[in-house]
């Protein structure tokens, strides 16, 4: 059932239920006479029919949110009727007939803005749709005011340095959003150059970005397989990758802020070049010679970040090779086992699965770092070690009040890519499992590549939460996990407790009614005030679902709660950033309920 069902239907009960009350009270009246010839049988007993209520009359005006000027030409139109729309005047002012009394979901939109709600929640995601405003309709519909976020630009040119055009060279655009309360960088979109070197991103959301051109060679596609003997090639030409204005990774890249509205210039530069063959050979362990079929290759910097160079493995060549300007990187390997064997004289592969004996497939990787300066690079060995699978230990506090745990409890570990370098932001906001199983454990999982890693507990059922988190006694709430070529040497180990807190939030009594007009509505996050890596679940407060929500499975101990208007994230994760914002603090008891009415913005 959706959101407008539920509300109408809860509003329609509410209704009926006043309808009987008025009836039932109504003082005593003479029964109506019945017209002459009618059927007094047929009518005996029925009630007179209430009068429809009258229709309501959806209007107001919709501005620029950056500039507060109304805005012409913007579309407004109600969930569920297309024939429910209007566009707004001159003056920004619309107004929508005919509509039934009660709750309705309305969208505003026009080309080059967002909604201004929308703008907030880009912040935690890749993409952005218009936010749903939840209206009550009623006779006397007082002025609804909507806001949209003009979007901004980012254009640029590029110029090559031998003069050449600059025409379909590709171009990626990262943006800065938030993951699990930390910052980090997800994919805004892609381009590629026009004939006189000219590129535009367009539609953005206000925030910050960072813009690098793809490397491109004069001689042939850089996805070409290796052909056998290129061992010995020196080198081709071509242009480099250029994080903006003129870095050579991403540590020196300039971050773009884009203001609302705001268009801004970013040119590039390319300088032609030499890119040297880089080939390398795998070197597998003695129990594993001869079993693998593929591998996947990555070119990093020397701080672990991926770069858009392309390598490649040729099964026939039996050489991984990829062609590289110079500078410094790390050749990253890793791959899961081809195991040929002989039966009855006919030789067969399957891929080798260690999941029930050992709690994940095997994979082999390895790594080298290498400096490219002038001259081609052959021959090199990269010794792959096995990776064991990702082990930890499970331990329960019992107070004597809790279930004992079960088979049937799940526990799931997940982690997130964690900057490697001060002021880096993670490249990615893919979540991985780390591991999971079930009591007495241990929870296992896959192998992962190597890097630092973020972990998360995920709440877990049956009413057990995080007690602590630690590799090899490190306190992984407060710092990441880091994953070698050989592994996580550090043994892990999680420890869960039995009396957990509940914790109901409110809203205050004079906003547990949907009134006429728009919603407003409130993002609530309580955040411990101890570590923990179990990241807030963002609950959200509306008068039309009865304006509270309970949380279970909580940690005992201390916690301030913090309450945003609207869809609203932050940096949880972030002391500075939680300083900054009101709070109200809560203590939690073991095994105890505790309520708090929430303090409005």
């Amino acid at each position: 059932m959706s959101l407008a069902s539920f509300i109408l239907r809860r509003a329609c009960g509410l209704s009926l239920l006043g309808f009987m009350v008025i009836a039932l009270a109504a003082p005593a009246q003479e029964p109506l006479q019945p017209l002459a010839g009618a059927d007094t049988q047929q009518n005996a007993g029925q009630q007179p029919l209430q009068a429809a209520p009258a229709p309501a009359t959806l209007h107001g005006v919709v501005r620029d949110a950056a500039s507060g000027e109304p805005l012409a030409r913007a579309l407004v139109s109600v969930e569920g009727d297309a024939a429910t729309a209007a566009l707004t005047d001159g003056d920004g002012k619309f107004e929508i007939p005919n509509l039934p009394v009660g709750p309705v979901i309305v969208s505003i939109r026009k080309p080059g803005y967002i909604d201004a709600a929308s703008s907030e929640a880009s912040e935690v995601m890749d993409t952005i749709s218009p936010a749903p405003h939840n209206v009550m309709l009623t006779a006397d519909m007082p002025d609804v005011e909507f806001s949209l976020m003009p979007t901004g630009a980012i254009q640029g040119q590029i110029d090559l340095s031998n003069g050449d055009s600059a025409e379909g060279i590709s171009l990626n655009l990262l943006r800065r959003v938030l993951v699990n309360g930390r910052a980090g960088w997800a994919s805004a979109g892609s381009a590629k150059t026009r004939s006189d070197g000219a590129f535009r991103f367009g539609e953005l959301a206000p925030g910050v970005y960072e813009l690098y051109s793809e490397p491109s060679l004069d001689s042939e596609d850089m996805n070409l397989p290796v052909e056998a003997g290129r061992g010995s090639a020196t080198h081709e030409w071509g242009f480099a990758t250029v994080f903006y204005p003129d870095a050579r990774d991403p540590s020196g890249a300039s971050r773009i802020t884009v203001a609302p509205g705001a268009t801004v210039q970013a040119n590039l530069t390319l300088t032609r070049e030499a890119f040297q063959t880089v080939t390398a050979t795998a070197v597998l362990p003695p129990a594993f010679a001869g079993g693998v079929s593929d591998y996947a290759v990555q070119v990093m910097d020397i701080s672990g970040r991926v770069l858009p160079y392309p390598a490649r493995y040729d099964s026939n060549a039996k050489l991984i090779e990829a062609s590289l300007p110079d500078g410094s990187y790390r050749l990253s390997i890793s791959t899961t086992l081809q195991l040929s064997i002989s039966l009855e004289g006919q030789r067969q592969s399957f891929s080798l699965d260690f999941a029930q004996r050992r709690g994940g497939a095997p994979m082999l990787q390895g790594a080298v770092d290498l400096q490219v300066a002038g001259q081609p690079i052959t021959n090199l060995r990269v010794a792959l070690t096995e990776a064991p699978p990702i082990q930890v230990q499970l331990n329960v506090l019992r107070s004597g009040s809790g279930e004992q745990v079960g088979s049937s409890v799940q526990f799931v570990v997940t982690a997130t890519q964690a900057p490697q370098s001060p002021g880096q932001l993670p490249d990615e906001s893919m979540v991985t499992e780390l591991a999971s199983g079930r009591w007495p454990g241990p929870l296992v999982g896959q192998p992962i590549a190597p890097g630092a890693y973020w972990v998360h507990m995920q709440p877990a059922q049956g009413g057990y939460c995080e007690s602590s988190f630690t590799a090899g006694g490190a306190n992984l709430a407060r710092e990441p996990l880091l994953v070698g070529q050989a592994g996580v040497q550090a043994p892990l180990e999680l420890t869960v407790r039995d009396d957990c807190a509940t914790l109901t939030l409110s809203l205050p009594q004079t906003l547990e009614a949907m009134r006429p007009g728009e919603e407003k509505y409130y993002s609530v996050y309580a955040i411990a005030d101890f570590d923990s890596t179990v990241d807030p679940r963002e609950v959200t407060l509306r008068p039309s679902t009865g304006g509270s929500i309970t949380l279970n499975g909580l940690t005992p101990g201390n916690y301030h709660v913090y309450t945003l208007e609207g869809n609203t994230s932050f940096e949880y994760r972030n002391p500075a950033v939680l300083a900054a914002l009101p709070s109200q603090a809560v203590t939690l008891s073991p095994g105890a309920t505790s309520d708090l009415v929430v303090q409005v913005p």
